[in-house]
């Protein structure tokens, strides 16, 4: 009986302890009505920021997360990147538990966008390139092997997420999740075909019983119970698709990203503000920035083509973790403004008034509350209004936000606080300082690429020109493209005449041209066009001459439609002009494949690759510099400011430290109109230009993590030619 009772008593207890362990960890629900989204119940008026976690590294996390926090931030925002979970997840950057884990640690919610596919000016948009190869495959539309792909790694992205009870039905972070990326366009073009496959996409992500409510972004036709939202410079104009949905903004675009020979776009945070204040006064009740923190395209993870290393974005945190001011303060005080309306926000629709022609009045009235928000859109006048028989001054493109419907505490176009005793103190601005450091860069030595023994190397041969990705499978951004052409000894170029000319016809993304080993120059495209021709006079021989065409990538497309059909690659015609005989079409010649560098067979990246070779010390600068490989050592400085090399010096390649790939790099110089710039008016990404006739990417980041104490390899991939003795390392720091 005794021992009954106290079985009894166990059982209670087990009872017990299973229900409050399910009211901790299940204490999140998460749902949504026409106002806002509803976390245990509340509305709740969400201020967001994307930060990817490959774009910069784990040791970098949680002071990112922290300064967001700081920055008035209810939710971190990332893609989910295909690319780098399959086929070998985790490792490093991939780390997407432990990024979710830093995040909720901090005490912030979580916006999982799974996609898979991203966009993101990402490699490939975020597909890995077995994809491609998948028999009868299709991107993105209603095709049995893509949706089945799909549906594996969106279910595997899932799982990872419940085995760590990291959504928010679980008590974790993940308050929302997306499936699918700006599909708008795509559903448009392909009709049925298009409609079927979001429909299906919908479907299968609810399916997965997160718990949490599901988001599409420039959908339109989002399926019920998908939230549809907006992406853009602007969304004060969306409107979800139902009535019964809250008005979201995925991308609030904090600037635009740069590609090598543009210039580096900026946003004035007036501007931004004023965007953000626009979205909420018209019903908005989440905003995420795109980007908080932009990071690093580290490796050849840029896609675009042709998108620099660095993927800045002119957001709120640079590049390197630091401060950006005053974009990242006087959003801080935009966001506490909004908190303070928030009851009135999420509580009631609001009351227009005219206050003028360019002027209106925004009322919105709850329990006990009130919040006004004060805008004035013309371009160039200010104007003084009268509300609640009050006056207020109102700047061009600018918004006043009133949490009591009577003080001011903020304006979105003035960068002032005031203070009593009309005090005025401005919103810092940051001035970023790259000091070189006392680490030298020392024993420099030399390698080159071997071309006598190419065509020997050779693995692959056709008839005919290839596609490049076909055959790389992206596993090197090179590719050489070899073929033979005979000349007769009684050609007249030969006995004076004028060199015959090669015409190489490539869909992208940069040529360089070799002749019987010798170098002939170069030809790339742009992101706006990536196809282009190489046109140049080449220096034959009679008898057998050897062409070597180095075909280049600067990182897959990620946007367009069935961008996995696009071609990369020399594509042809190619010929030469000025033989006694006319042109020579060497399009359907024999030729001659081999993919990668000989550098990188050989891994000379490593520290055991690179002690493998015998490299030569001696002058840098002298004589042909094309495909040379360098390397040298250096020690760690000492503190703790980010890092960077300055490559100014240098002319087109890759570089590492310690094996790990820093990026390309490219000292293209910018091209674009830097006139002076208003944060009055419609912002767009040509508008507020900077950086003209500079490179457009000079400094390459360096995490101090990749760093040992002492004896750290450095190794640069220089394709055209530089001065690797100029190269030198960094340290960021900003003042204000």
């Amino acid at each position: 009986m005794e021992t009954h009772s106290v079985s009894k008593l166990l059982a209670l207890y087990l009872v017990a302890f299973l229900f409050v362990g399910s009211e901790l960890i299940q204490c999140t629900t998460v749902s949504y009505d026409k106002k806002a989204i509803r976390i245990n119940g509340r509305r709740k008026l969400l201020i967001s920021g994307s930060i990817h976690y490959p774009r910069s590294t784990p040791e970098m996390w949680e002071g990112l997360v922290q300064k967001a926090k700081d920055g008035g931030l209810d939710v971190i925002d990332t893609y989910v990147f295909w690319n780098g979970h399959e086929p070998s997840p985790g490792n490093g950057r991939y780390d997407l538990v432990r990024f979710i884990r830093t995040v909720q640690k901090a005490g912030l919610y979580l916006h999982l966008r799974i996609g898979p596919y991203v966009c993101a000016e990402w490699n490939f948009g975020g597909f890995p390139v077995w994809l491609k190869y998948v028999p009868g495959i299709s991107f993105r539309t209603d095709n049995g092997p893509f949706k089945m792909a799909m549906q594996g790694f969106t279910q595997k992205i899932v799982q990872m997420m419940k085995n760590e009870r990291l959504f928010a039905s679980q008590g974790g972070p993940i308050i929302l999740s997306q499936i699918e990326n700006e599909y708008g366009p795509e559903s448009k073009a392909l009709g049925a075909a298009g409609h079927n496959y979001i429909d299906w996409a919908a479907k299968m992500a609810v399916g997965t019983n997160t718990g949490v409510p599901w988001v599409m972004c420039k959908e339109d036709d989002a399926p019920d119970p998908m939230i549809n939202a907006c992406n853009g410079f602007y969304c004060d104009g969306f409107t979800p698709n139902k009535p019964y949905k809250p008005t979201l903004w995925t991308e609030a675009w904090s600037g635009w990203f740069s590609e090598f020979g543009g210039t580096v776009p900026h946003r004035p945070v007036q501007d931004l503000a004023f965007a953000v204040a626009r979205f909420i006064q018209k019903g908005g009740s989440y905003v995420n920035y795109y980007m908080y923190h932009g990071g690093t395209n580290f490796g050849r993870t840029a896609g675009g083509p042709f998108v620099t290393t660095s993927y800045d974005y002119d957001a709120p945190i640079d590049e390197y973790g630091l401060i950006r001011e005053p974009k990242y303060s006087h959003l801080k005080k935009l966001h506490r403004a909004i908190k303070l309306s928030e009851h009135a926000l999420v509580s009631s629709d609001p009351t227009v008034t005219s206050l003028g022609t360019y002027q209106q009045a925004y009322v919105f009235k709850g329990p006990g509350s009130c919040a006004a928000f004060l805008s004035n859109f013309h371009m160039k006048s200010a104007a003084t209004v009268t509300f609640n028989n009050m006056h207020y001054d109102l700047p061009a493109w600018s918004i006043s936000i009133l949490p009591d419907c009577r003080n001011a505490v903020f304006n979105t176009a003035k960068l002032l606080i005031q203070f009593p005793r009309f005090i005025k103190v401005g919103v810092p601005t940051s001035h970023v300082h790259m000091t070189p450091t006392h680490s030298r860069l020392l024993y420099w030595e030399t390698y080159d690429e071997d071309l006598s023994s190419l065509h020997d190397s050779s693995s692959i041969s056709t008839i005919g020109l290839l596609e490049q990705i076909n055959v790389t499978r992206d596993t090197s951004d090179y590719l050489w493209y070899m073929t033979n052409v005979e000349i007769n000894s009684w050609e007249s170029f030969l006995h004076g005449g004028k060199w015959p000319t090669l015409t190489v016809q490539s869909a992208g993304h940069a040529v360089h041209v070799f002749i019987n080993g010798q170098f002939s120059g170069s030809a790339f495209g742009t992101r706006e066009q990536t196809h282009f021709t190489f046109t140049g006079p080449v220096n034959l021989h009679a008898g057998i001459n050897r062409i070597a065409l180095l075909s280049i990538a600067v990182g897959l497309q990620n946007v367009g439609l069935h961008y996995e059909t696009w071609p990369t690659g020399i594509q042809g015609p190619v010929f030469l002009d000025g033989l006694s005989r006319g042109r020579k079409d060497l399009t359907m010649q024999k030729w001659f494949y081999k993919v990668g560098l000989n550098g990188e067979a050989m891994n000379l990246i490593s520290p055991s690759g690179a002690s493998s070779v015998d490299w030569i010390r001696g002058s840098l600068a002298t004589g042909n510099q094309q495909l040379k490989w360098y390397k040298a050592y250096f020690n760690a400085p000492v503190g703790n400011e980010p890092l960077a090399l300055d490559m100014r010096s240098m002319g087109k390649g890759q570089v590492w430290i310690n094996g790990q790939s820093i990026g390309r790099y490219w000292m293209a110089f910018a091209k674009g109109d830097c006139s002076a710039c208003s944060y009055t008016g419609t912002y767009r990404e040509t508008k507020c230009q900077l950086g003209c006739g500079r490179p457009t990417q000079r400094w390459y980041h360096v995490p101090r993590s990749w760093l040992k104490p002492t004896h750290n390899l450095l190794v640069v991939f220089e394709e055209l030619g530089g001065d690797p003795s100029k190269i030198t390392l960094v340290e960021r720091t900003v003042t204000r």
